[in-house]
């Protein structure tokens, strides 16, 4: 692995030089950052996914539905459509992304949207549903050309931003110091009895790069009752878990300590999955349980792929679950949430 980051090297200074003059120019004004009239609260962060951006993204929902219309909008990654999109029943996990079409059916009173340029989506946005209150940018930390209200920063615990190296050498899209235009950070997916010590070291490691050590945050995943695709199914202890998710470290924790996990078979992030996939899990599931009950589990994210007529007829009968998770605070989560709400600065 060092042999190999000592070759991408000099890739990675390339891309950092690129990236730095990329924000530069914005940070001069040569390029344009636009400030909508509209309440826009942008969530990303400076890795290639697996920092809990959906969880987070619900969260967000959850607290501000009651009182506020809301609209997310992503670029919808792994789309096969392209330009600005409003979800409606007629769509699929191909034609606005996994994700959204996720909250999609979750969050019924939301306007789910996709563009890959949002500066040219939330006017669009705001032509259709003139009542919204507050937009929700998913993943778009990079996208400088809007300047949100509020910006939230993701960084996985383990794999925090300031460990980690600028693409290809890792995974960052842009220099750390990167950290400085977020108005939070969240450290997420730590371990819910994170010790003190741990806390502070994160806290001093932020700093560093973020100038000061104001609004950093610790957040976990908490997951629910897992939720049969077939109905009148029930769950057995014996697990073959399978996901396509970027880092799949916190679901394979989980389902370990509360399972007997017998194996696990790992997807790419955003996978789309196959019926040849399909009966690849099956027949894995009908190994496993030749001598002992077996339940497949995967997760909400991957649940929302099953849907083809090819793939309900794969796994037609066989006991197969999903697991909602959300996000929550380890700590001063009522801080984080005031944090928020103070940034909507008018209600339509």
């Amino acid at each position: 692995m060092i042999f190999i980051r000592i070759l991408l090297f000099p890739f990675s200074v390339v891309y950092d030089a690129i990236t730095r003059f990329r924000n530069h120019l914005f940070n001069i004004g040569n390029k344009p950052s636009f400030k909508f009239e509209t309440n826009v609260i942008g969530v990303g962060n400076l890795s290639v996914g697996g920092t809990g951006k959906t969880p987070m993204v619900e969260y967000i929902i959850r607290l501000l539905l009651k009182n506020y219309e809301l609209a997310t909008l992503s670029r919808g990654y792994g789309r096969k459509t392209k330009g600005f999109r409003v979800a409606d029943e007629n769509d699929t996990p191909t034609s606005i992304g996994d994700e959204p079409y996720q909250i999609f059916h979750k969050f019924e009173k939301v306007h789910v949207t996709v563009g890959e340029e949002r500066a040219l989506a939330i006017p669009e946005i705001l032509h259709q549903f003139p009542e919204n209150d507050v937009i929700v940018l998913d993943d778009a930390f990079q996208h400088r050309y809007v300047k949100p209200n509020l910006n939230i920063l993701l960084t996985d615990y383990h794999n925090p931003f300031f460990n980690d190296y600028v693409l290809p050498t890792g995974k960052l899209r842009e220099a750390r110091n990167g950290v400085k235009r977020a108005d939070i950070v969240v450290i997420t997916k730590c371990p819910k009895d994170l010790i003190e010590e741990k806390k502070l070291h994160f806290v001093k490691k932020t700093a560093n790069y973020k100038g000061n050590d104001k609004n950093i945050f610790f957040s976990s995943i908490a997951y629910d009752e897992p939720l049969a695709i077939n109905h009148k199914m029930e769950l057995c202890d014996n697990i073959l878990l399978f996901s396509g998710i970027a880092n799949n470290h916190s679901l394979k924790t989980f389902v370990s300590k509360n399972y007997n996990l017998l194996n696990t078979i790992s997807f790419p992030d955003h996978y789309s999955y196959t019926v040849n996939d399909m009966k690849k899990i099956v027949n894995n599931y009908k190994q496993l349980s030749r001598d002992r009950p077996c339940s497949i589990l995967t997760t909400e994210k991957d649940m929302v792929k099953l849907n083809s007529p090819e793939i309900k007829e794969q796994i037609k009968g066989i006991p197969l679950f999903y697991l909602p998770i959300q996000t929550i605070f380890l700590e001063n989560g009522e801080i984080f949430d005031s944090i928020v709400l103070n940034s909507i600065q008018t209600k339509r």
